[in-house]
């Protein structure tokens, strides 16, 4: 039954068609600030210092939400969305972006609401300005993972919630990176993973497929990815 599905996205080039924060920067005239900070600053505070930069200049957080908007989306994605939530499936996001990029772009195509929950960094206005901090302030200790999100310490807690209500409910996890693939490895034999195929997720799991509990079901453009998640939904195993 799909009220006892949960799926799970990552939002850049999984979700939406390309790299929100890169896409920023790109639009909106920050690509050689960028490649000259890039080597000197871990990812987080480099887009922090991007929104900064869109600061002095006298960018504002409209002009930086309508960048955002014009960030394609794939209409069967849209659709899939909509229907898997009609369906009565929990749909989650857990990605590296913040969540000021990421409900704006929702909200934009109308499936922000869908989501039961959005794990990402935190994104806050300061001074009329975006500020950006990492969602685990700490160290998280995991190797697989960037220092400020564990996504696999993410989906022990959703695993363990769905334990806690009593129902064995099944996981499909899509995503499309290398840090995707902790929580992959935390799937179990009824759940799915959809890697994006030739991405990084997809090619570390062609290395060695035996470690992956889950079943595998690879896609490529947006059309597959809806098609396959829907059919995963209907049915009552992977």
């Amino acid at each position: 039954m799909a009220g006892e599905v949960v799926v799970i996205f990552d939002f850049d080039r999984t979700l939406i068609e390309d790299d929100s924060d890169r896409w920023v920067v790109t639009n909106m005239g920050l690509t050689q600030l960028f490649n000259q900070l890039r080597p000197t600053l871990p990812w987080n505070f480099l887009m922090d210092r991007m929104l900064e930069e869109l600061h002095i200049r006298g960018k504002t957080i409209e002009e930086i939400a309508d960048c955002l908007k014009s960030m394609p989306l794939h209409p069967h994605v849209i659709e899939a969305i909509k229907s898997a939530h009609a369906l009565g499936c929990d749909l989650k996001v857990v990605s590296d972006s913040n969540m000021f990029y990421i409900k704006t772009i929702l909200e934009h195509y109308g499936i922000y609401e869908c989501f039961s929950e959005i794990t990402t960094n935190p994104c806050v206005v300061d001074n009329r300005r975006l500020r950006i901090s990492p969602f685990s302030p700490s160290p998280h200790g995991c190797d697989l993972c960037p220092p400020n999100l564990c996504k696999g310490r993410v989906l022990d807690r959703i695993q363990a919630s769905t334990t806690e209500s009593g129902m064995k409910r099944r996981l499909i996890y899509v995503g499309d990176g290398m840090n995707d693939f902790c929580p992959t490895l935390k799937l179990v034999e009824r759940d799915c993973v959809m890697p994006r195929k030739d991405f990084p997720l997809w090619n570390r799991i062609m290395k060695n497929p035996q470690i992956v509990r889950a079943k595998i079901h690879e896609w490529g453009e947006g059309e597959d990815l809806a098609r396959i998640m829907l059919q995963l939904i209907a049915n009552e195993s992977c």
